[in-house]
């Protein structure tokens, strides 16, 4: 996945965990909070995974910049 797309689907995953958040708080029905509890897990589950393969893109891009370069074709 190319990086600044990566970034806007970070973005909209934590924009999405902090609305779902904000609903768990306005909840008052315990039923309701239960659904917005299992919608919380998922959306957070997914912004953790989008983080995870930013940290690891980030981590390639900087281990590519110190990789010596073979010039031989071995």
């Amino acid at each position: 996945m190319f990086l600044p797309a990566l970034a806007k689907d970070l973005y909209k995953a934590q924009k999405e965990v902090e609305k779902i958040e904000k609903l768990l708080e306005q909840t008052t029905v315990v039923a309701e909070q239960e659904k917005v509890k299992g919608a919380l897990r998922q959306a957070s589950a997914e912004l953790a995974q989008l983080k995870r393969i930013m940290e690891g893109r980030k981590e390639q891009s900087r281990a590519s910049l110190h990789k010596p370069k073979n010039r031989f074709g071995l």
